[in-house]
């Protein structure tokens, strides 16, 4: 039920565009008004999200560590993994944003069953790459994928993405030319969504929440891929609809395939649902203190700035106030 309830949530979606479009004709409000709202409750929550994380107090340094912290003059300081300066904080983060270095020493951890001799069960510590490179691939694919998209808002398409657009489609594979990051993107999604049900313990701890991001974004990549290569949606048209919209002066044209507009609004429901998701890690990945810190304690004393004032009641303030008592009770007074 976990992932049969976001699955009919999608489906759901998607008819309810066709439904609108094909038959109501509400070209208007799936094209306009959805996009338009989808896009304000995106920046109003991830302005929200940004604010809060911004005011939580941090006053100690509690960096996440798993490399030799620096000591002394004659002990080896790991300086990504355990940095104690702003530069060393800023490769450690580069790595973690755009390698997710973090996730490539993921390891995996099996129980199995090993010789009486020996205590029976046993655990067993392995490494889990796949993983880390789905998520690469998912990742970087979406970010090369984005780019591209940016022809459609944009009069004159910059060098920069047309280059990106050039290497992507290299290969040269069919007409019109196979994008590889459409077939990474969905493999990887693809590969993350099997994971959660061909792993136990995966499939365990994994919540509708979890499952619904990912049927999203296949359902995003699916449709893209079906106006791309199957069902041929009139580019020039699309890309006069987009400029609209970017103008503040929203027009339809006319001639559109439903398909479009399906893609459109599960792209708004995906920015509208991101602030209030786990999928809001994009900006607090930033924000984490126990990535963004540098780990100097042996440096510098870091004082809690907020720490109030309080006042203290000391033995002896206990024992004037109670010390005729404790004599009766028969408990042992330093002063008489």
């Amino acid at each position: 039920m976990k992932a049969f309830l976001p699955l009919m949530a999608v489906i759901f979606l998607i008819l309810l565009v066709i439904a609108g479009v094909k038959a109501a004709g509400l070209y208007f409000l799936f094209g306009v008004v959805v996009p338009y709202a989808a896009l304000a409750v995106f920046l109003a929550g991830v302005v929200f999200r940004v604010v809060k994380w911004g005011r939580s107090p941090v006053p100690f340094r509690i960096p996440t560590t798993c490399g030799q912290q620096k000591s002394l003059p004659w002990i080896k300081q790991n300086k990504i993994e355990n940095p104690s300066s702003s530069c060393g904080v800023i490769t450690r983060m580069l790595f973690e944003v755009f390698l997710f270095r973090s996730l490539f020493r993921n390891l995996k951890t099996e129980m199995y069953n090993g010789p009486e001799a020996h205590g029976g069960t046993k655990i067993a510590y392995g490494s889990d790459k796949w993983l880390w490179l789905g998520g690469l691939a998912f990742h970087w694919s979406m970010l090369i994928i984005l780019i591209r998209h940016l022809r459609f808002f944009i009069q004159n398409v910059p060098a920069p993405v047309q280059m990106i657009e050039g290497l992507d489609s290299f290969l040269q594979i069919g007409l019109p030319l196979i994008y590889m990051t459409d077939v990474f993107f969905l493999g990887a999604v693809t590969y993350l969504l099997i994971r959660r049900f061909a792993n136990p313990k995966v499939k365990y701890i994994s919540l509708a929440a979890d499952y619904f991001p990912l049927l999203l974004l296949l359902g995003i990549g699916t449709t893209g891929v079906l106006m791309r290569y199957f069902l041929r949606v009139d580019i020039v048209s699309v890309k006069k609809f987009t400029m609209s919209l970017v103008a503040l002066n929203p027009t339809i044209v006319p001639g559109i395939s439903s398909v479009f507009y399906v893609h459109l609004f599960l792209i708004s429901t995906l920015f509208a649902y991101f602030p209030w998701s786990k999928l809001v890690h994009l900006g607090g990945v930033f924000l984490s203190p126990t990535r963004n810190l540098a780990n100097n304690s042996r440096e510098k004393r870091h004082i809690n700035p907020w720490n109030a004032p309080v006042k203290v009641h000391t033995y002896a303030e206990y024992e004037d106030d109670f010390r005729e008592k404790m004599k009766m009770a028969g408990l042992p007074v330093e002063k008489e």
